[in-house]
């Protein structure tokens, strides 16, 4: 079979979910892998019954042995691998730098930064082989700017907008493109904290042009873009997506 082929990490719900759904209806076939089967099935046999192509294989992303199982089980399965759209996270502490211990620390390195350099090095000789392959990194405007609350986050954040201009020129001679979205506030789970802070919810909703949040489907589209052809020309770019909050100088 000729269809696409994408895994999206941490895609049993939120923008991970939302952006399977959106690549399936553009003809990708899609692995939904969070850290669980079950989690990650419903939403695979959502997608199937919808008329489309999933499977789902689970992958705890801070571990490099299910990081390579993925790659291949997807490969197996589907005979190809065309696009890696890393979505998943971790962000266990809000609140300022100094209630971060160690722990915590390497914990939000590790899965946010490590993890897809990793993930990227395991799938770069099938995204290679598929030809014009793409990898698309889920950062944040945490990353662009100081934060009070999810400050660690943040400097993850910006080490992965690096990880993706360092991936590109090591892997463009592969055919392989490289880039980031950078989402403002999404209506998640994962940002549950934030969203639960009505006083920051105003201030997102009065500040943003747009005058809303986003919905997950709003980075799907966008992640669907830069994973297919009409972006093959682009190459080590974070495309920031906040409803043009950014360029108010409020944020």
């Amino acid at each position: 079979m000729s269809e696409p082929v994408v895994i999206i990490t941490g895609s049993s719900r939120g923008i991970g979910q939302a952006t399977a759904e959106v690549m399936a209806e553009r003809g990708y076939r899609v692995v939904v892998s969070s850290r669980s089967q079950d989690s990650c099935e419903p939403v695979a046999e959502a997608i199937r019954a919808a008329g489309g192509q999933a499977v789902a294989i689970p992958c705890h992303i801070g571990h490099e042995e299910q990081l390579e199982a993925l790659v291949s089980r997807a490969v197996e399965q589907f005979g190809r691998l065309d696009a890696v759209v890393m979505n998943a996270a971790s962000n266990p502490v809000y609140g300022p730098s100094d209630q971060v211990d160690q722990q915590a620390f390497d914990l939000i390195m590790r899965n946010n930064v490590f993890s897809a350099m990793r993930l990227a090095h395991a799938a770069r000789p099938h995204l290679k082989a598929a030809g014009n392959g793409a990898l698309v990194l889920v950062s944040s405007i945490a990353g662009q700017f100081g934060n009070k609350l999810i400050g660690v986050y943040g400097m993850s954040k910006a080490a992965e907008n690096q990880l993706v201009r360092n991936l590109a020129l090591e892997l463009g001679g592969d055919g392989i493109r490289v880039n980031a979205v950078a989402p403002g506030l999404v209506k998640t789970d994962f940002a549950r904290a934030l969203l639960e802070n009505e006083r920051m919810v105003r201030y997102f909703e009065t500040t943003t042009p747009l005058k809303r949040l986003a919905e997950p489907v709003d980075i799907g589209r966008v992640i669907a873009f830069l994973c297919g052809p009409d972006s093959g020309w682009l190459s080590g770019q974070v495309l920031t997506a906040d409803g043009g909050l950014s360029v108010t100088g409020g944020f």
